[in-house]
């Protein structure tokens, strides 16, 4: 490796160093907030390993090769998406839902011996999209982000407690999804329109009837 070459954590080391004090310039941050610090760093060089062991593991959909002017090979790798959203659900408790292609990176901190990942993330062709669920007193609406392809890509089944979302194998990209739906949803009245990118799915909301009774005298 030249002196010109970096690595990936190579900008992230040498701003943690100044900032820290530990080379040749004035740190930025006091003792204090050393130890805080410190953990960032490590973090962000654990994020980089896991992208670069997701990089050498794609499936061959997400790898595009080829060579330069200059005769050199290039590999590349992507798109690479991860996200989470969290809502607060009807009974009040946080409600976390990941997106994107990458399998796991949320329990990738349950290591095994060594400091390796005992479940490393998988990267995958097929994207899981953002999803959020909402309840009016007459519908339940899923709302799923779709962006990139037509209506026409798109195939949706319903069953009893979830639906099912995914794309045809020509879609431009591919997006897979199951998702719990409430026990209030009717599936039989489903019905979708997609726009702009944003699928959506309605269901009415079963209508629960209440019991005649009997009405019982007093003697």
């Amino acid at each position: 490796m030249s002196n010109k070459d970096i690595v990936p954590s190579d900008w992230i080391s040498r701003f943690f160093d100044t900032g820290l004090g530990r080379g040749r310039g004035r740190g930025l941050f006091n003792r204090d907030m050393s130890s805080d610090f410190d953990d960032i760093h490590e973090e962000l060089n654990r994020m980089f390993d896991v992208f670069n062991n997701i990089s050498i593991n794609a499936p061959k959909e997400l790898v595009r090769e080829y060579e330069t002017k200059e005769g050199g090979k290039v590999r590349e790798v992507g798109p690479i998406v991860y996200g989470y959203s969290m809502t607060i659900g009807p009974d009040g408790k946080p409600r976390v839902r990941e997106f994107g292609n990458i399998k796991s990176l949320g329990d990738n901190n349950v290591t095994k011996k060594g400091g390796q990942p005992d479940h490393p993330p998988q990267i995958s062709a097929e994207r899981e999209p953002l999803v959020d669920v909402n309840m009016t007193d007459k519908e339940v609406k899923v709302v799923v982000e779709m962006p990139g392809i037509r209506k026409e890509d798109i195939k949706i089944k319903a069953y009893d407690s979830q639906v099912e979302v995914t794309t045809s194998k020509d879609a431009p990209r591919k997006y897979h999804k199951n998702i719990e739906l409430p026990e209030q949803a009717e599936i039989e009245t489903a019905r979708s329109a997609y726009n702009n990118g944003i699928l959506e799915i309605t269901f009415d909301k079963k209508i629960v009837k209440k019991p005649a009774g009997k009405e019982i005298k007093i003697e």
